[in-house]
């Protein structure tokens, strides 16, 4: 697996301070969207590795870090660059429609 696992007290660190942009990935076992989009997440990791850190946050077992960016619906993928969020997408997205966004702030 090419994706950090994210939790309330390594997001600071791993994305806010990251030197390279990052793409959080929201989600939880349950959540059937969540799991159509985990491979599409896995393959973007995989195809952007080292230009491109990404994590997943489990919103079950992490709630301080969705409250704060305010994740009502999941899955939500939000970019980070320099520590802000560049980049919101809420619900399945094709494996196209993220590159594109990723290719954007890269």
């Amino acid at each position: 697996m090419s994706e950090l696992t994210l939790t309330d007290g390594n997001f600071k660190s791993e994305v806010l301070d990251s030197k390279i942009p990052v793409l959080v990935d929201f989600w939880a076992e349950w959540c059937a969207p969540c799991r159509m989009v985990a491979p599409v997440v896995e393959k973007i990791a995989k195809q952007y590795a080292g230009r491109l850190k990404v994590g997943k946050v489990n919103v079950d077992d992490n709630a301080q870090t969705p409250a704060q960016y305010g994740i009502q619906g999941i899955p939500t993928l939000i970019l980070f660059k320099g520590g802000q969020v560049v980049n919101q997408l809420v619900g399945f997205q094709s494996e196209q429609k993220l590159k594109s966004a990723i290719d954007s702030i890269l």
